[in-house]
């Protein structure tokens, strides 16, 4: 893939804190960069969240709205989400892990995506854009959970 971007802050709360508000799509629109809406789009085979359910993105990056849907790949919490588009203007994977530190929670989110043609081209400026897109997402999800 072009993109591989991974970013990770220490937060200091318990990790399943974290993770249960972190990987409940109802909040990303609170806490992911661009995200204006997030809707669970077709439960998990078990009903609700889980592996195999899939959650439509309206977002804005880079001042165009981007219409996208991620299914879930894998569901492990309080440890790991991981999720891989079915729709939407690239390819992407997107993975959220959650480990215990001894401050509290190591939050790691890592993207990947964008092969072949614009995206290629494009890939040192989107891999920028995407890096400190995440690192605000984390920054913004700490400050969030701490005054919860």
């Amino acid at each position: 893939m072009t993109i591989d971007v991974s970013v990770e802050r220490v937060i200091p709360l318990p990790p399943e804190q974290v993770a249960e508000y972190a990987m409940d799509w109802r909040h990303d629109a609170e806490w992911t960069q661009g995200i204006r809406t997030a809707e669970l789009t077709r439960e998990a085979d078990e009903g609700g969240f889980g592996a195999g359910a899939e959650v439509t993105r309206t977002a804005y990056f880079l001042g165009r709205r981007i219409d996208y849907v991620l299914r879930v790949a894998a569901y492990e919490p309080p440890r790991l989400l991981d999720m891989i588009s079915v729709a939407g203007p690239m390819p992407m994977h997107v993975t959220y892990a959650f480990e215990p530190d001894v401050h509290g929670t190591r939050a790691r989110i890592r993207v990947r995506g964008g092969e072949g043609g614009f995206y290629r081209l494009a890939a040192p400026l989107l891999a920028r854009q995407v890096r400190s897109s995440l690192r605000k997402d984390l920054r913004d999800l700490e400050q969030r959970l701490i005054a919860r």
